[in-house]
């Protein structure tokens, strides 16, 4: 079976970057920013995805393409003796549990564009928005049919392929939220009272800087950049031999950050100029900010722009999430794309039920204490996540080795890449320890 490719090198930057841009930049980092202090967690966000993100997204993407093949498979062709083909397993399981709960997140957000289209939920009073949000959520069939829409969604862009899919629709997709993104930055920016928005954002307060937000920063920066789930395996896998690995690993982690940022400029001088709270935690962006649109001129048309931008931002990493688990199915299986699509979406809709029911009628089962959506994050985000970034360094740096993966990352001599004892500290020493310090963190073994 002959392997697609991606065709173009926008193409690739387009699907990478839109695998790495989310909710995350635009839900998560913005309230964990806020949580933190604003400008001096931003600066550490920087040096995360400068010193750790970069290197480990060279290592993955090298190792994706010097095998060309899906994560279990690239692990297997390179492991020599050792059951390293699980981390690959892992690799494929990890973004499986995370689209099924990510694709509810990512309804609730089309639920709230078309919402905000009709005027609906601009014109509930602030007092009601909270609500608001929880009828959204913890209904029975109206969650699932806006979970399953996202899943239908991203299914007929993965059926379509590599290059018709993957890549044609980033192509238009991510211009499409940089657009989108500018157009809310000038009006948040120009609203009475924005400037304390922006100074919060970008003047650094140091003393608001613990322990614990070092952790975040990594643990954000990892999970932003989508490392350790196999996705960068995947898509490296498709990237021609001649493409600099170097510099795209460079260009999709300024693009994420830029997003991040960007984000933070919409959301904050519209919070501040409101006189709201900047570390309203998860509800910022389905509480909070419907509360600014709704005393915002033209605040409906701007509430669609601002949840079109989100929607737009959740799909490309629903359709990255999913082609990991299709990219093993075919290959393992040898069934063709769109047969290996379906079932995946369909299993992944399944999966979804009990995590949109957790919200409403299973509130109240839990596991280990928490409710079924919860536990799946807690276990994708928390464990997996950090135990796939161990294992893809340690391979790359033990197994594999600096001195194999140097020749793939520097097409066998042809790009000069003169960070070669910094690639190798961080990948074998540094980047190890940082994650398995996350995984401690993240899993309440140190606070």
């Amino acid at each position: 079976m002959k392997r697609d490719n991606f065709g173009s090198k926008f193409g690739v930057l387009a699907a990478a970057a839109g695998s790495a841009v989310g909710l995350g930049n635009i839900w998560k980092f913005p309230y964990v920013t806020g949580k933190n202090g604003g400008g001096a967690f931003l600066l550490l966000y920087i040096a995360c995805v400068a010193l750790m993100g970069i290197p480990v997204m060279i290592a993955e993407f090298s190792l994706g393409r010097k095998t060309q093949a899906n994560a279990v498979d690239a692990y297997k062709k390179l492991q020599g003796k050792g059951p390293w083909y699980l981390a690959g397993i892992l690799a494929v399981i990890t973004p499986f549990i995370i689209l099924s709960f990510y694709s509810i997140i990512a309804g609730w957000v089309l639920s709230y564009v078309v919402g905000s289209a009709t005027g609906k939920v601009v014109n509930i009073s602030t007092g009601e928005l909270g609500n608001y949000f929880t009828q959204v959520t913890s209904g029975v069939y109206t969650p699932m049919f806006w979970t399953f829409l996202v899943i239908v969604i991203t299914a007929a862009i993965v059926i379509a392929g590599v290059q018709s899919g993957l890549e044609k629709y980033s192509k238009i997709l991510m211009p499409a939220l940089f657009v989108i993104l500018v157009v809310l930055m000038i009006r948040s920016v120009t609203l009475k009272g924005s400037s304390q928005g922006l100074e919060f954002l970008f003047k650094p307060d140091f003393s608001k800087l613990t322990g614990t937000s070092v952790l975040e920063a990594l643990g954000q920066a990892f999970y932003s950049l989508s490392l350790g789930m196999g996705i960068i395996i995947t898509y490296g896998s498709y990237i021609k031999k001649d493409e600099n690995l170097i510099s795209l690993s460079a260009q999709v982690a300024i693009t994420d950050t830029l997003v991040a940022i960007l984000s933070g400029i919409v959301i904050f001088p519209a919070v501040f100029a409101y006189g709201l709270e900047p570390n309203s935690g998860p509800a910022l962006i389905f509480i909070t900010l419907p509360t600014v649109f709704h005393s915002m001129p033209f605040g409906s048309f701007f509430a669609t722009l601002f949840f079109t931008l989100v929607a737009i931002a959740a799909i490309t990493s629903t359709i990255s999430l999913l082609e990991v688990s299709v990219a093993f199915i075919t290959e393992k299986f040898k069934i063709n794309r769109k047969v290996a699509t379906i079932i995946i979406a369909f299993g992944t809709f399944l999966l979804s039920i009990p995590s949109s029911l957790s919200f409403g009628p299973w509130a109240e089962v839990t596991i280990f204490g928490k409710n079924i959506f919860d536990a799946l994050d807690f276990l994708a985000s928390n464990i997996f996540l950090p135990l796939g970034g161990i294992f893809v360094t340690l391979f790359v740096g033990y197994v594999w080795g600096i001195n194999n993966a140097m020749v793939e990352i520097t097409n066998e001599g042809a790009i000069k890449f003169n960070l070669k004892k910094l690639f190798t500290f961080v990948i074998k020493i540094l980047a190890p320890i940082a994650i398995f310090l996350i995984l401690l963190f993240s899993t309440g073994i140190i606070k």
